[in-house]
């Protein structure tokens, strides 16, 4: 079977709840189905996080993500780093990245995974995959690796040097696309300062620009959105919350999500000329895909969701729909935990169920129902999730486990029969 050709960059949200139903989209364009079909060989390239000290924790939480919100089996390349000297891990590791079908690298370095990839088969294994079938789905800091140029975005933004470019993979001119990739191109984590453009802003790109080599511009990549390029269909597709932003010299033109365009498109850099637009699609196929329900775009919507269902259900008296809520939410914090960039919302969430849990005991005091029965499913959860972080010895989300539960008034003891528990 002849693999199509896929290279798919995603702004950020590449282990979020967002971008879940695009990724099995693409593992389906490659014949694997995780219901009676082929098993698609898939590695994620561990390397851009890999000089990080929880990599290996990063490394789980990803494949975790892959196997239970994806359906697919991923496999870590265990190329965390590339200049050990221990040859027999490292040919393993190429061995596995030959030989996937679907390959996956995320958030990190560039500049590291470059440095570390430097020299290696990597760069040529990427290209292979692009000219003679598989998906490559880079994303974040490694989706920053594949253009003509790299922005090195910690050396800039944290460490203060003037803005320069890398030279990138520029796997991007396999598709005849001459241009430095951009995700986080409309990241908002700065508030008071200009952090669009992955951290860079508008004074810096600006300034970065015009060194860009000739006929070069920067292709953007909003959070949570992505693009899907068929080089077999010669065609690019947008998808997620934002828009994918061509820019050169400071102009932009914006592809919307759902937009279906010719790679023609993309390799114009928005130079379109006259009467063509970027935002006409060759085809709008959103209608052909009831299968990707959007879920919340955000762990802080699904909060601010499941908080308006809960107050809603306690002021009707409606003790199951209150529990609902309180579960539904439970289930987004392990969805959107999975993303190694929402941590701060994750406590909110933690911090929002606990105090749903108060309110909910406090009105079955007060006759809504029996506190136990009430309580009874969403205490349940939490201690089955607290059994699994014992089993696998997470003592420290073990404990938070029973903290938080402590703070909502549920007393855990642990005795030789097994977990009882008690509301105080």
């Amino acid at each position: 079977m002849k693999l199509p050709r896929l290279l798919v960059l995603m702004g950020s949200g590449e282990t979020a709840p967002t971008m879940t139903g695009h990724h099995r989209r693409v593992f389906e364009q490659l014949g694997g189905h995780h219901v009676g079909g082929r098993h698609v060989p898939a590695v994620m390239l561990d390397t851009p996080f890999g000089f990080q000290e929880n990599a290996p924790n990063l490394a789980d939480k990803s494949t975790e993500y892959f196997r239970e919100s994806v359906f697919r089996p991923v496999e870590a390349a265990g190329l965390r780093r590339m200049d050990t000297g221990d040859v027999v891990a490292i040919e393993s590791g190429i061995a596995k990245v030959r030989a996937a079908e679907w390959l996956f690298a995320g958030p990190g370095s560039p500049t590291f995974a470059l440095t570390q990839w430097a020299g290696t088969p990597i760069p040529g294994l990427l290209a292979d995959k692009v000219r003679n079938g598989g998906a490559v789905v880079f994303s974040s800091a490694a989706a920053l690796t594949l253009g003509v140029k790299t922005v090195p975005v910690y050396e800039i933004y944290k460490v203060g040097i003037d803005p320069f470019w890398l030279d990138g993979l520029n796997l991007m001119a396999e598709l005849g696309i001459n241009a430095a990739v951009i995700p986080h191109f409309n990241n908002t984590e700065g508030g008071n300062h200009d952090t669009r453009f992955c951290y860079l802003g508008e004074r810096r790109l600006a300034m970065l620009e015009p060194e860009l080599p000739d006929g070069a511009f920067v292709l953007g990549v909003d959070e949570h959105t992505g693009i899907i390029m068929d080089l077999d269909a010669d065609s690019a597709e947008v998808v997620g919350k934002g828009v994918v932003t061509l820019r050169r010299s400071g102009t932009s033109v914006e592809l919307d999500s759902g937009a279906v365009v010719a790679l023609d498109v993309i390799r114009s850099g928005g130079d379109l000329g006259v009467g063509q637009t970027a935002a006409a699609p060759l085809a709008t196929p959103a209608a052909a895909k009831g299968d990707i329900v959007p879920p919340a775009d955000s762990l802080e919507r699904a909060i601010d969701l499941q908080r308006r269902n809960f107050e809603r259900a306690l002021a009707d008296g409606d003790a199951d729909g209150a529990v609902e809520a309180i579960l539904n939410l439970d289930s987004a914090i392990v969805e959107w935990s999975r993303d190694t960039l929402q941590s701060d919302q994750v406590d909110r969430a933690r911090s929002a169920l606990r105090s749903m849990i108060v309110q909910l005991g406090a009105a079955a005091t007060k006759g809504l129902q029996d506190v136990r029965v009430v309580l009874g499913p969403v205490v349940e959860a939490a201690l089955e999730a607290r059994r699994i972080a014992r089993s696998e010895k997470a003592w420290a989300v073990s404990d938070a486990l029973r903290n938080g539960l402590d703070g909502a008034g549920i007393e855990v003891r642990d005795t030789a029969d097994g977990v009882e528990w008690l509301v105080r």
